[in-house]
Parts: structure tokens; C-alpha cells; sequence
């Protein structure tokens, strides 16, 4: 490790698969742990409609092979910790407009400078291994809003020479992925399951309350209302609860509810997501507020320019 900024060396690695994501490939191959791609394929096959990465997947898989997991919600001075034990974290951050959320390995930090290296896939002509620093406090900023949450894979020997902030909330957080996945393969009743029992563990888990409350929309309940509340009233910076509830109120037509969390979810960040500002200029434009819908569409555009919409959306803002 490199002592003046607390960096990590990493592998070079391009492999990825929707089973295999590319951060969990890293990662294992830092603890010389090869992951057969082969088998990430074959997992892969019932996933066939899915086009974001399966990380609990990528996750068994390396337990499989040797390496032990933890899932926690963090804070930047462990993170710091856990890079100076000689582990490269994987953190869950925001995603570009019109991803959700991405899985993202930190190789390091220089406190001189106040950033956070993160890895990047490609190489420089060399081979080598390039980072990508950002400022530490747009880091933490951005980290918030999922509840930082902080995936460490490494040998069960190294994991329990550490000791964790929020160990116990470990199981809770686990069963969030699990119901991710599936959720992704349509078993909705089991989905619910782990997400109620991932709440019985942990009543505090902002992750688990905010699923549970995407779920029960889908299904169009206004129960979701009140864990998208509690997700909130834990972690104020919940950026896809404030969305989401927002969605909810759009749908049973309360413009003021909905306009107040979208524009709330807009001022923790403004460019998470292109899709929230065509929903409030809809509901703008239902309340007459026109040169705001226009605004917001215009938001949209410049968020999502290859929008296949574009020429719809254009005509709209030449007609408002």
C-alpha cells in the first residue's frame, strides 16, 4: 500500500457477467480467488430479461470459493479503516441518470487531498490500473443517499481480525439482496418474505423499508407510504424514497404530495435521474404551472438526450 494516499493495488480485470459483476471479479482475484466465468454464464441463463448486475449472485459465488462476506451500512472513517487493513470495499452509489444504482470497488483515499479512489475498468497503455478520484465530501455526499452501504469480501481469516460498526445488522442486510434477486425473477411473495424478515432483524434498516416500500407500490398499496416515511425519518438523504413516494402520490393524483417529494428527491441530487423531472413537469403542467413543466422537460432532455421521446418532448416544450 502506498503510505502518502492508502491505495490499493488491484488487478487489472475486464470479465464481468450479470452473475459475475465486475467489482465482485476484482475483488476475488485481489485474494487470488478466481471465480470461473463458466459458472456465471450457466447462473446467468434464468436471468435472461435482466440487464442490471445479480450481486448476490456474484457474492455466493465467491463465498463458494473460498471468500467470507459481510453487508453492512458504514461510515467514511471505517471505509478508511478497512482500506488501510489492506481490503478493497465495494460500495453501492447512485447510478448515471436512468440507473438506479451502481456497485463501485474503492481502492483508496489521500487525506492530504480529500478524495476517494475508486477503480476504474480500463487500463492505460501500460496495463496498469487507473484511478478515478473524487472529492471525499461529493463521495460521502453521494453515499449517503443508499445508506452507505459497503460490501467487503475477503478471507474469513482477515474478516474477523476487524471489528465492524454495524455487525449486527449484517444478516438484515443480506436478505435485501436476496429479495432483490428475487424480485428480479418474479417470486414477489418471496421477495416480501426476506424484506419483512431483513425488518424483524433490524427495524432501523433504511435499505430494507425502502424495498419493502418500492414492493408494496408496485402492487399499488398505500402501505408503502408509511415505510418510504420510516425510510425517511432514518436517513433524510434517501434519494429513491422521496422517488418513490413521489410515484406513489403521482399515481392516486395528489399533485402537491407528489411535486413536494420529487422536488425534494431533485435538491439532494439534481442529476440522480432524468425520468423525475418529465414526471413533475406532468404534474406541473396538470396544475398550470407551464413554465415550470417546461423547465423540467428541458431538464429531462439535457439529463437524457438520446431519450427516445426527444421529438415528443420537444414538441411539448414548443406548445407550453
Amino acid at each position: 500500500m502506498d503510505s502518502l494516499n492508502h491505495q490499493l493495488l488491484l488487478p487489472l480485470v475486464e470479465e464481468e457477467n450479470i452473475c459475475l459483476p465486475l467489482p465482485i471479479n476484482v475483488v476475488s482475484k485481489y485474494w487470488n480467488t478466481d471465480l470461473p466465468m463458466s459458472e456465471a454464464i450457466e447462473t446467468a441463463k434464468q436471468y435472461t430479461n435482466s440487464s442490471g448486475s445479480i450481486l448476490i449472485e456474484g457474492i455466493e459465488s465467491a463465498e463458494r470459493h473460498g471468500l467470507t462476506c459481510k453487508i453492512i451500512h458504514s461510515s467514511l472513517s471505517e471505509l478508511k479503516k478497512i482500506i488501510d487493513i489492506g481490503i478493497p470495499p465495494i460500495v453501492i452509489l447512485p447510478g448515471i441518470p436512468e440507473i438506479t444504482q451502481h456497485a463501485s470497488v474503492i481502492s483508496g483515499y489521500d487525506d492530504n487531498e480529500k478524495t476517494i479512489f475508486h477503480y476504474i475498468q480500463k487500463g492505460n497503455q501500460e496495463g496498469e490500473q487507473q484511478e478515478g478520484a473524487i472529492p471525499q465530501a461529493i463521495f460521502d455526499k453521494e453515499w449517503s443517499e443508499d445508506g452507505r452501504l459497503l460490501i467487503i469480501l475477503a478471507p474469513s481469516n482477515v474478516l474477523t481480525s476487524i471489528k465492524l460498526e454495524n455487525d449486527s445488522s449484517e444478516r438484515s442486510n443480506r436478505l435485501c439482496f436476496i429479495s432483490e434477486r428475487s424480485s428480479i425473477q418474479k417470486n414477489t411473495s418471496e421477495a416480501l418474505t426476506s424484506l419483512k424478515k431483513a425488518i424483524e432483524l433490524d427495524q432501523t434498516n433504511s435499505t430494507a423499508l425502502y424495498l419493502l416500500g418500492s414492493l408494496l407500490n408496485e402492487q399499488n398499496s398505500n402501505d408503502c407510504v408509511q415505510y418510504y416515511e420510516k425510510c425517511i425519518k432514518i436517513n433524510n438523504r434517501f434519494y429513491l424514497a422521496y422517488n418513490g413516494l413521489g410515484n406513489y402520490h403521482l399515481k392516486s393524483n395528489q399533485f402537491d404530495k407528489s411535486e413536494s417529494c420529487y422536488s425534494k428527491a431533485i435538491e439532494i441530487n439534481p442529476k440522480r435521474s432524468a425520468k423525475i423531472y418529465k414526471n413533475r413537469a406532468y404534474l406541473r403542467e396538470k396544475q398550470k404551472k407551464n413554465s415550470e413543466a417546461k423547465n423540467d422537460l428541458k431538464s429531462y432532455l439535457k439529463l437524457f438526450p438520446k431519450a427516445k421521446d426527444r421529438g415528443t418532448i420537444e414538441q411539448a416544450i414548443r406548445e407550453l
